[in-house]
């Protein structure tokens, strides 16, 4: 039997969907007013969505007030241009589920949920119980965003939470293991949203049949994202390739520890206001600068 919310939230969330970075100041203080420009940027480069409190966001370090100031400014410049997806990194049920309730009367498309990410792991069941109990309270269609270490979830989990709870539609892969992936799309339903999240494997996740990515370079480069897939939904691998190892290359001087900060950089560069990583998130050092700079260069050509 299809899930028809599953198929719903498909024909809408299918591409480049790209977390927005959260603009700080150098003290580490929220400025909402830079989330315009970026998400202007976003959506002129051709975006399916906007992502808004993931990891690129550093969600995890947002305040509840600092939560609902984001989220609520960001809906309001997107403002139904574009499906708006809420991220939820969070350790509980009751905090999932409260934070949501403080943004009533949002149009969100989906949640964006982590497992929980504490050093405690709840069994398969216990995870279950928290997406359908975060469905049941919150009526919002749910991608799983598995990128937890600890707290990892198995095809065979995520294939199981989707089965079990009708609003869980979906998930963001975010392991660098492009087997599972493929296992994703090998046995889920063909309702399901399967999305990357893998950032050195973007060409390979699409060439495969992923719906779409949620990562850092999407965010980095939407427009660049944007070519990438579009290339390979017609066929045009010739320049899906290139268009991969010029990413490739990027990614490979990126330092995940502080991947956001550097993600912030290369926005910068490309004309948006400069903002920096929470404390105690490092800055991009002036060596990273350099770096970056040269494998940045030949994907602005493109």
């Amino acid at each position: 039997m299809t899930n028809e919310i599953a198929q719903s939230v498909r024909t809408r969330l299918t591409g480049i969907l790209p977390p927005i970075t959260m603009p700080f100041d150098q003290e580490g203080n929220l400025v909402p007013g830079g989330l315009k420009p970026q998400i202007d940027l976003m959506i002129a480069s051709g975006v399916r969505a906007i992502v808004a409190g993931g990891s690129t966001g550093e969600g995890h370090t947002l305040s509840r007030d600092e939560f609902v100031e984001a989220m609520k400014v960001a809906h309001d410049v997107v403002a139904g241009r574009v499906p708006f997806v809420v991220g939820l990194i969070v350790n509980s049920t009751k905090e999932a589920v409260e934070r949501f309730e403080l943004l009533k009367g949002l149009d969100i498309a989906a949640l964006q949920v982590t497992p929980v990410h504490y050093l405690f792991k709840p069994q398969l069941e216990s995870t279950i119980t928290h997406f359908r109990t975060i469905w049941e309270r919150t009526g919002t269609p749910i991608l799983i965003y598995n990128v937890i270490p600890w707290n990892y979830l198995s095809p065979k989990d995520m294939l199981t939470i989707m089965d079990r709870v009708p609003g869980v539609v979906g998930i963001k892969q975010s392991s660098g293991d492009l087997k599972t992936l493929s296992d994703l799309l090998l046995d889920a339903k063909p309702e399901n949203v399967i999305l990357s999240g893998i950032d050195a494997l973007l060409y390979s996740a699409f060439a495969l049949g992923g719906h779409g990515a949620i990562s850092a370079l999407t965010s980095a480069l939407p427009g660049v994202s944007v070519k990438l897939f579009d290339a390979v939904a017609r066929g045009d691998h010739p320049l899906g390739r290139e268009i991969h190892f010029k990413l490739n290359a990027l990614w490979n001087v990126l330092r995940h520890d502080n991947l956001p900060a550097c993600v912030k950089y290369i926005q910068a560069r490309q004309g948006l206001p400069m903002f920096y990583p929470r404390p105690p998130m490092e800055q991009v050092t002036d060596q990273q600068k350099v770096e970056i700079d040269k494998y940045l260069a030949p994907l602005l050509v493109l």
